[in-house]
């Protein structure tokens, strides 16, 4: 079962139709698919994904506690450790929109930072892009989506990912990160070009999201499952912990603002809406959960007045 792949270059051709086609299957049948050809130049991401491998090794890699000893004796002796033990990662978060705080990070250097701010500004590009062709797959007006996702300021959310998931003994007893869905809105992953991990759901089985040269995976968050009234799938995820590599990922999450409210589009209608911070009040403690129950507890968090688009 190979995951979908879309040739956004196809979009602008004779082939738009059926690529048309493809997109709206992987939204609304899978929740999850590759973009080739999507305009983010390879330089700049070679270049971000070069700076953060050398980034891990001189900082992170030291300062993973993971590899100590006794962790790893830990691991294989209580079953109630592995069970809080967490997530085989290391990351850092970077914050873009609606304020940044990429030039407050420690220990970053500034060929990472500007690498970061260059890669990001062209994902912010093929975001909007890809919103717009959601639009279009689901009947909606041209700009609904990133106008749905506008906070108070004009602004959505933007924020980046980097992580490694270091070489682990033990794989078998640990993940690299736990099964969950993600809260947001349409996310961005720029993986390793060699070792593999991240499976999703599809049908009920795990299925692996192999490593595909130049192109940006992208998965559906659980906001355009809301906005779309469940034609779009957020769907589960995990990283697997390995033995034979050390992993890259770098995601990019391009959501609703905090005070954005969120309901289906009037064309797809929902019981109610709300407001992005009050379902990340409840995802920080409920992230490796069904989402479902979350779903449900926002219609306690419904908003009257009308969405501004």
């Amino acid at each position: 079962m190979g995951v979908p792949v879309i040739d956004v270059m196809k979009l602008r051709g004779e082939n738009r139709e059926h690529q048309m086609a493809l997109l709206g299957d992987a939204c609304e049948n899978w929740g999850f698919f590759q973009i080739v050809n999507h305009g983010v130049e390879i330089k700049v991401m070679d270049r971000l994904k070069g700076l953060m491998n050398d980034h891990y090794e001189e900082y992170m890699k030291p300062q993973f506690q993971f590899h100590d000893s006794h962790v790893q004796n830990e691991l294989e002796r209580s079953p109630s450790y592995v069970r809080s033990f967490g997530d085989w990662e290391c990351s850092f978060f970077v914050k873009h929109m609606p304020t940044s705080n990429l030039t407050l990070l420690p220990q970053i250097s500034d060929d990472l930072k500007q690498a970061i701010h260059e890669y990001v500004e062209e994902v912010k590009k093929v975001a909007e892009m890809m919103l717009d062709l959601f639009c279009e797959n689901l009947g909606l007006e041209r700009g609904y989506l990133k106008k749905v996702f506008l906070g108070s300021d004009g602004l959505p959310m933007l924020g980046t990912k980097l992580a490694k998931y270091p070489v682990c003994p033990r794989p078998d007893l640990v993940r690299g990160l736990r099964a969950h869905t993600d809260a947001g809105g349409i996310i961005f992953l720029l993986q390793d070009d060699q070792v593999p991990g991240l499976q999703f759901v599809k049908d009920g089985k795990w299925v692996d999201v192999p490593p595909l040269a130049n192109s940006l995976f992208i998965n559906i968050g659980d906001q355009l499952e809301v906005i779309t009234n469940g034609r779009y799938k957020s769907m589960l995820h995990r990283v697997l912990a390995r033995e034979d590599g050390s992993r890259l990922s770098i995601v990019t999450f391009y959501n609703p603002a905090d005070d954005a409210e969120i309901g289906p589009a009037p064309e797809l209608t929902y019981p109610s809406r709300f407001r992005f911070g009050e379902y990340m009040n409840i995802y920080a403690s409920t992230k490796f959960s069904d989402k479902q129950p979350r779903f449900e507890a926002m219609k306690k968090h419904a908003v009257d007045t009308p969405l501004l688009v």
